[in-house]
């Protein structure tokens, strides 16, 4: 089945709920789907012997910083059916949240605790929601576009000199 088909499919069952699917001038066609509705849609998605998406390729998310919305986007397959599909969930920078689907498909649990964790977006009823890279009380989210790295964590300095300034230093010190 192609995008166009999967599209149609969601959209007979759950209406606008799916929306703007774009088929041209990217390499994976997706569609979006609204947040409220993330959790019916995803069980659809699963559940539905004509689509069968059993497996969750990849979560990520995206900060459109310009545009104030995150963008989380999830690609699935169907290994029956040989085909696959690719969603689009647009939230406010300043309130994200979308349900959690990692009860649907379990690779969701750990890809979902990075994304709340580099990115901030807050999956409702997550059985762990809890940083998974960073410290427990790292401050705030650093794949976001307007995160200002701290100049130290605990007395420790966050970064370091660069290695290509080092090189002439180093090259001092050595002798001929």
């Amino acid at each position: 089945m192609d995008a166009a088909a999967i599209f149609d499919t969601v959209v007979r069952a759950h209406g606008d709920a799916a929306y703007e699917l774009t088929l041209d001038g990217t390499k994976d066609p997706f569609f979006r789907v609204r947040a409220a509705s993330w959790r019916e849609v995803a069980l659809f998605l699963r559940d539905d012997p004509a689509l069968d998406f059993q497996f969750l390729q990849n979560l990520t998310a995206v900060d459109w910083i310009k545009q104030e919305r995150l963008e989380v986007v999830y690609h699935f397959w169907s290994y029956r059916l040989r085909h696959g599909c690719v969603v689009k969930i647009d939230l406010p920078r300043d309130k994200a949240e979308v349900a959690s689907v990692a009860t649907i498909w379990k690779a969701a649990n750990w890809h979902e605790r990075e994304q709340f964790d580099l990115l901030g977006v807050a999956f409702l009823d997550h059985p762990d929601l809890r940083r998974i890279l960073m410290p427990d009380d790292w401050p705030g989210h650093p794949m976001r576009k307007d995160y200002v790295e701290a100049s130290a964590y605990r007395g420790m300095p966050t970064t370091r000199a660069n290695t290509l300034e080092l090189l002439p230093i180093w090259d001092k010190d050595k002798k001929p």
